[in-house]
């Protein structure tokens, strides 16, 4: 079976990508001798909600024991005392699973922080140690400002982040362990890998035939933020990257009144000679590293129709804890806190913030999105391109959607071109209230403020 077949349940899902140590509440810093937190166990009561937002795969950051942020990891083997341990984890992958939610994890596998134990040990031998051959660019020739006695290849220039050496045979032993621990005991279904485009590619070749003969519909998908993704994401290596390009183009678009810019990038990506044609790339508004929505937006109107382009253009669109209802957040100097804030205890303190009833927007545009298999998997052709209003048609065997957004703050009536839309009957299906659209001759559709159609034609 291909890959396309072995990894359709992908196009059929909604994301849900939570950071757990933020929406846990857990300290900054770890204290390793600290007790075990069982914070987690808040988690549980969300499944619910997330299952009412019609979300089937969670999506969750570092959840290993680590010194700060989750991305400095210590120990691959370890939940972080700071949320909880290994048994509560798998109690509430199994609860997920119950739910018919799938799991993904973020596997950081690019580097790890300045106390994993491998380190710390090349931190108190130096050369005697057994694990100096498991790091980058390691010169003891030279000092650093942590006073260890040497230097050592870094992500990004971060030195609390030291880059594994990943063509080491044991390196790639241990990381492949601990994914295969993952599997068997939190039955995960896929993998986010972290700083994926600065991973050597010979890496996550040998990552993806580990993977797919443990489990062959096991899911691969690549943090790339700049580049072809097809470097990345092929039948040799990774299934999928996230996509940056229309992360940046959806809100610019809205914010610029210059919807050409989204209906380029999806025209080069997903058109009839789009780069991407079949790539189930992650799509996303907002995420852990950037600004929310709700605050890259100049006018929150423009939420409506931003994330029902999410829904119905190409791609697997995910969701950010919190932004379904507006949440605001901005990085500063100081950090990403902003960005990463505990979950309440409840539903009723987001439904006081700005956008209370987004949520059940996001709902509608899941159950829309999981009811037709044109929005999953079919091709993608533009239809017309204004500065406020956009068209693209869906289609997937004898399905075909015509899909209209306009973000003016006032209706835009819209003649469309030529097209089997023309003499077809148009149903309106976000508005099932709506009588059937009869077109004639000339087809003429009126499409609301800062809002948008889905049409379905028969």
């Amino acid at each position: 079976m291909d890959r396309f077949h072995q990894t359709q349940w992908v196009r059929e899902s909604i994301f849900y990508h939570l950071y757990p140590l933020g929406a846990c509440g857990a300290p900054e810093r770890n204290q390793f001798e600290a007790p075990v937190e069982f914070r987690l166990a808040r988690l549980f009561d969300w499944i619910p909600h997330w299952r009412a937002l019609g979300v089937n795969a969670l999506l969750i950051g570092p959840v290993f024991e680590s010194s700060a942020h989750g991305y400095d990891t210590v120990d691959l083997f370890r939940i972080d005392r700071r949320i909880g341990d290994w048994a509560l984890f798998r109690r509430f992958s199994q609860e997920l699973k119950a739910a018919g939610i799938r799991l993904f994890l973020d596997g950081v596998f690019h580097h790890v922080g300045r106390d994993f134990w491998a380190f710390r040990d090349v931190r108190d031998k130096r050369w005697a140690s057994p694990y100096r051959d498991w790091f980058s660019g390691l010169n003891f020739d030279r000092p650093n400002r942590h006073g260890d006695g040497f230097i050592y290849d870094t992500w990004n220039g971060c030195d609390d982040l030291v880059k594994l050496n990943l063509g080491h045979p044991k390196v790639r032993q241990h990381l492949f362990s601990a994914v295969e621990a993952w599997m068997r005991d939190f039955d995960i279904s896929g993998l986010r890998l972290d700083a994926a485009d600065s991973i050597d590619p010979g890496f996550l070749s040998e990552l993806a035939r580990f993977c797919r003969r443990l489990r062959p519909d096991f899911f691969l998908m690549g943090e790339v933020v700049h580049g072809d993704y097809r470097c990345w994401a092929n039948p040799e290596r990774l299934d999928s990257t996230t996509n940056y390009e229309c992360f940046k183009s959806l809100h610019s678009s809205f914010n610029d009144k210059n919807l050409f810019e989204i209906a380029y990038s999806l025209r080069r990506q997903f058109g009839p000679q789009g780069l991407y044609s079949g790539l189930p790339l992650y799509s996303f508004a907002d995420n852990h590293d950037v600004n929310r929505v709700a605050s890259l937006l100049k006018d929150r109107a423009h939420l409506w129709p931003l994330y029902l382009l999410l829904f119905t253009m190409p791609g697997v669109p995910s969701i950010y804890y919190g932004s379904e209802w507006g949440m605001t957040g901005e990085r500063t100097r100081d950090g990403d806190r902003a960005l990463r804030p505990v979950l309440p205890d409840s539903e009723e303190a987001f439904r006081r913030l700005p956008e209370p009833n987004l949520a059940q927007t996001l709902r509608q545009f899941s159950q829309l999105r999981l009811s037709q298999r044109a929005l999953r998997e079919g091709d993608y052709q533009e239809v017309f391109v204004r500065s406020e209003q956009f068209g693209f048609s869906r289609t997937s065997g004898g399905e075909k959607l015509l899909i209209l957004i306009n973000s003016s703050a006032a209706p835009a009536n819209i003649e469309l071109p030529e097209g089997p839309w023309r003499h077809a009957t148009l149903v309106d299906l976000l508005e099932t209230s709506l009588d059937a659209i009869r077109c004639g001759e000339r087809l003429s559709v009126t499409i609301p403020a800062n809002g948008g159609r889905v049409l379905r034609v028969g």
